[in-house]
C-alpha cells in the first residue's frame, strides 16, 4: 500500500522541542521528495521543509529556518522533523505529503496537531 504514516506532536511550551516521524512506502521514500506542511487556524497551508530520498538534498522554509531540521534514518523509509525553539506561530496541524513541490501533493499522512503554549 502507497501510504505516509505520520507519530509525534503534542503540546508544548514555547522555546520547547517536539519530533514528528513520518514512515513512508518503499515506492514514496525511493522515488519522490517528501517533506512537511503546516496548516495554521487563519493561514495558508504552508510548505515547511523537504528532503530528497536519493541525494539528501535539503530546503527550509524561512520562519523555520535554524530551528527545524528534517532527517532521514532509522533505515526504515522514515522522514523525521526536529523543530526546536518552538514558538506560539508554529502551533498547527502538520503532515509530511509527497511529492513536496507538486501544486497539489498527491500522497499525504493523517497530520498531527502540534500545540506550543505561552
Amino acid at each position: 500500500e502507497v501510504q505516509l504514516v505520520q507519530s509525534g506532536g503534542g503540546l508544548v511550551q514555547a522555546g520547547g522541542s517536539l519530533r514528528l516521524s513520518c514512515v513512508a512506502s518503499d515506492i514514496i521514500f525511493d522515488e519522490l521528495v517528501i517533506g512537511w506542511f503546516r496548516e495554521a487556524p487563519g493561514k495558508e497551508r504552508e510548505r515547511l521543509a523537504c528532503i530528497s530520498g536519493t541525494d539528501g538534498s535539503t530546503y527550509y522554509e524561512d520562519s523555520v529556518k535554524g530551528r527545524f531540521t528534517i532527517s532521514t534514518g532509522d533505515g526504515k523509509n522514515t522522514v523525521f522533523l526536529q523543530m526546536n525553539n518552538l514558538q506560539m506561530e508554529d502551533t498547527g496541524i502538520y503532515y509530511c505529503a509527497a511529492p513536496f513541490w507538486a501544486p497539489s501533493p498527491v500522497y499525504w499522512s493523517q497530520g498531527t496537531q502540534v500545540t506550543v503554549s505561552s
